[in-house]
């Protein structure tokens, strides 16, 4: 990659705010593309504005309040950015939501819905708001951030996950949906070194990256570089795939953690 794979295009990333998903938005930029993050929160959009404004680019970078659960919020950040810079190129379905820690037979509907609604039909809403506007015609590339949850079970998150997994089986559904003109690739993350995961991570550091292959965990910049690649000609024979990003532990053998 030479620094500006992305060059002239126009990037849409939800959660963009904060996380993954503003490191995400700081490959972009660096890679030359105008950047439209949204999230929930207008304060926390406006500090990652202003970071972004600080990386040496050519690219513009735009905000947008939109909750991603919302469909018509989808409808108005994609309208809003095409009106502005007249195409979306890249759309990143980043946001997610959590409500519920607990076992399946636990957990209540209002609960469900919310994490469904999200991580789940979110990333339809917000993909055929671009297909439509834009990437029916022109083509695209559509990043979609999973987790490595989607593929293994937890005693904890185990509905969280299943909207993951969900994500992963769309991402297949949706390559074969939109292309030719469109593609449509997953991230699965492992753990990642996130302010809002600090209180998972922090105080088991040692224990969590002794058990691992490569002996860390991973950062934003990791999941970063993943949706560049996923987002630039350098993966434009690729689509409908899940890059595993974990350290390697699924690969870890029965018995590891005893």
């Amino acid at each position: 990659m030479n620094g500006q794979e992305l060059e002239g295009q126009v990037a849409l990333i939800t959660g963009g705010s904060r996380g993954i998903g503003l490191g995400i938005a700081r490959a972009y930029r660096e890679a030359g593309a105008h950047v439209v993050i949204a999230a929930r929160k207008p304060d926390g959009l406006a500090s990652a504005r202003e970071e972004l404004l600080r990386i040496k680019g050519d690219g513009e970078v735009h905000e947008v309040v939109a909750n991603a659960g919302e469909p018509e919020d989808a409808e108005r950040c994609v309208e809003e950015t095409v009106t502005r810079f007249g195409r979306v190129d890249v759309l990143v379905n980043n946001a997610a939501t959590n409500p519920y820690m607990g076992d399946l037979l636990d957990l209540d509907l209002p609960r469900a819905e919310k994490t469904v609604r999200v991580n789940q039909y979110g990333m339809v809403a917000w993909t055929r708001c671009a297909w439509r506007a834009w990437m029916r015609e022109h083509g695209g590339a559509v990043v979609n951030i999973a987790s490595v949850g989607g593929l293994i079970v937890d005693p904890h998150i185990g509905w969280y996950n299943a909207t993951k997994a969900a994500m992963l089986h769309m991402t297949r559904q949706l390559a074969y949906e939109l292309g030719p003109k469109a593609r449509v690739n997953a991230i699965a993350p492992g753990l990642i070194k996130t302010e809002l995961a600090r209180a998972v991570w922090e105080p088991r550091e040692p224990i969590l990256t002794g058990k691992l292959p490569l002996r860390r965990l991973g950062t934003v910049e990791d999941v970063a570089h993943a949706a560049l690649f996923l987002a630039s000609e350098s993966s434009s024979w690729m689509t409908g795939q899940t890059l595993v990003l974990d350290g390697g532990a699924t690969v870890l053998p029965i018995g590891v953690d005893e």
